[in-house]
């Protein structure tokens, strides 16, 4: 069984970190989310990667090559133009499985595929798809199940009261490739509002299994943010690089931390980090490799990503800095969130 990793989509949401690059590779603990999923999927036994890209597509090729630094196999299949979720599944088609996974690769999760796989294999249908149970449904696309866990239909955004379940799609799927034929191809379709719909119709077998742990997606800065708290106060147990210098500080290798400095937990100080004498970093503070952080810098609930230069005297607090962004001395940024591009102008 090999995975289809979902790549492709825009990461509107997350601009300006997402305008020139693809959003499953934005940084999570100082590691593009995406490298992180597929050392996740090959912990649980997958080997064999397809990646459905688009936006950017030579930066995830450039990035991971064939896959032999992580001791598995990758081949990609590009959308000629935006294809949608289905859509993206279709134009795969000739790379997949007879039996195939898919993952929307711009959520950040921990899933027990075994559990998922067994359940597939126990129910005999065509689809399986991984639920999470939300607090407010109201804002998604929830599921009807009857006793055995088949799908019935998907009510699109109800009203508390109408809602016939907390749960939602988790954006992971086991599927048997002949459910491909149901799909147009060369052109957009939403696999929630057309393909599922349809399967469901034909009556070819649609489960769902809620899957426990970790779940979240990345769509928004918001949630962006949301993700890496719960990474530092280990809510979300995926590993975290350096080590682990006291409670809930970690630090990588080469740092070179200056006299009266203050690092407030929780924190992540990458590799060959520079911070300057009498700066306070954290709580709820991320820094990228490469970064130099100037004197009498406060720091909090902030990421930072590779190679970015703080100059003294600075006050950031709630702010997303994206890749070599430099900050001029003695300013005060509350919530900002900026590319290099943007820091230049400023």
């Amino acid at each position: 069984m090999n995975a289809l990793l979902l790549a492709g989509g825009l990461g509107t949401r997350l601009r300006p970190l997402t305008e020139h690059m693809p959003k499953p590779m934005a940084l999570v603990a100082n590691r593009p989310w995406l490298e992180h999923l597929v050392i996740q999927l090959k912990d649980q036994g997958i080997r064999d990667f397809v990646m459905a890209v688009k936006h950017y597509p030579e930066q995830i090729r450039n990035y991971f090559g064939d896959g032999g630094k992580w001791g598995v196999s990758i081949r990609y299949a590009v959308e000629p133009t935006l294809r949608g979720t289905a859509g993206a599944i279709k134009n795969a088609e000739p790379l997949l499985d007879d039996r195939f996974l898919v993952v929307n690769a711009d959520i950040v999760h921990e899933i027990d595929l075994l559990r998922l796989l067994e359940y597939h294999v126990q129910h005999g249908g065509k689809v399986t798809i991984g639920l999470t149970e939300v607090d407010d449904p109201t804002q998604y696309g929830v599921v009807e199940q009857d006793g055995s866990g088949r799908i019935l239909r998907f009510v699109e955004k109800p009203r508390l009261e109408e809602a016939p379940s907390r749960r939602i799609n988790a954006g992971i799927y086991l599927m048997e490739k002949d459910v491909l034929r149901h799909i147009p191809d060369h052109r957009e379709v939403s696999i929630e509002r057309e393909t599922f719909p349809l399967l469901i119709e034909r009556n070819v077998g649609v489960y769902g299994k809620v899957v426990t742990g970790y779940w979240m997606d990345m769509g928004t800065k918001e949630r962006y943010r949301r993700i890496h708290w719960d990474l530092l106060n280990r809510t979300c147990r995926l590993p975290i690089p350096g080590q682990e210098s006291g409670s809930g500080i970690w630090v990588g290798e080469d740092c070179r931390i200056g006299p009266g400095v203050l690092l407030v937990p929780p924190v992540l100080i990458g590799n060959r980090v520079d911070i300057g004498e009498r700066s306070i970093v954290g709580p709820f503070a991320v820094i990228g490799d490469d970064c130099t952080i100037g004197r009498y810098v406060r720091c909090s609930e902030t990421i930072m990503w590779d190679r970015c230069k703080v100059n003294d005297a600075i006050h950031l607090n709630n702010c997303i800095f994206g890749y070599g962004l430099e900050l001029g001395s003695k300013q005060i940024l509350h919530e900002a969130v900026m590319n290099r591009m943007e820091a230049m102008q400023a």
